[in-house]
């Protein structure tokens, strides 16, 4: 029955994806970047709405209130979410109040469909083989982004760690809070639990979102900054999903 889910929730992907996607790339010139945006985020609403009624994956936040609402969404932060699935790429600009500029590599924009509709978004999109330039351009592009108000969102480990798993917390994002003068807001996020890292097998059951309080980086040290993120994520993660952690060490800061 997971097969057939998971493949009824790819059709679902395809069928849904292409003539928005399409959408998207003819509206562009009309409209502005922000209206845009929450055109491709119904779009990923209507993703994760998919995974919920054809394979059973349901989630629930808690800590919303340490993001700015919408009466004072001008207020910029840089989301670091833990990354474990696909999951939460397509969630977060469907879950949250406020336009969110995502932070990826520029390969994504050649997937068909998908990819044009992402590159006409007011996003940072990095060649990850040369390094010094992207930091540049993260750089140039997050202070003029967040200067509008606007959110960025940057997942410290990089890539995708397996469930119970965990990857080396870079420091980019708290290198960016320093320079434009943003909080971080560390998030913890169960989602390999249903939608295991490099695999369209999707398990019914609860995705976990749990929002930590915003960390300000005013006095601080990019590699201390971020290793009370990752603090904070892998022990709340530890909270969340003891299963997955039950033979894992107990959370320590990478050096």
């Amino acid at each position: 029955m997971i097969y057939l889910r998971s493949a009824l929730f790819l059709l679902w992907l395809t069928l849904t994806v292409v003539p928005w996607s399409l959408f998207v790339v003819l509206l562009s010139p009309f409209v502005s970047s922000t209206r845009l945006y929450w055109v491709c985020a119904k779009w990923l609403h209507v993703a994760i709405l998919g995974a919920k009624w054809i394979c059973g994956v349901r989630w629930r936040i808690q800590g919303l209130e340490n993001v700015p609402t919408a009466a004072n969404a001008k207020a910029a932060v840089i989301l670091v979410p833990k990354h474990q699935s696909t999951w939460e790429t397509f969630a977060f600009p469907a879950l949250m109040p406020h336009p969110l500029a995502y932070v990826f590599k520029r390969e994504l924009l050649y997937i068909p469909f998908f990819g044009w509709a992402i590159g006409r978004l007011d996003m940072v999109h990095i060649d990850r083989g040369r390094a010094s330039e992207a930091w540049r351009k993260v750089a140039e592009q997050g202070k003029r982004i967040m200067g509008q108000g606007n959110w960025m969102i940057m997942f410290p480990e990089g890539t995708r760690a397996p469930r119970g798993g965990q990857g080396e917390y870079k420091t980019g994002a708290s290198r960016l809070a320093i320079t434009c003068k943003v909080p971080l807001v560390p998030i913890a996020v169960t989602s390999a639990r249903c939608w295991p890292r490099k695999s369209f097998l999707l398990r019914p059951g609860v995705i976990d979102i749990s929002i930590g309080r915003p960390i300000e980086p005013a006095g601080r040290r990019p590699d201390d900054l971020m290793r009370e993120v990752e603090r904070w994520i892998e022990a709340e993660m530890r909270r969340l999903d003891p299963e997955a952690y039950r033979d894992a060490p107990a959370p320590t800061a990478q050096a």
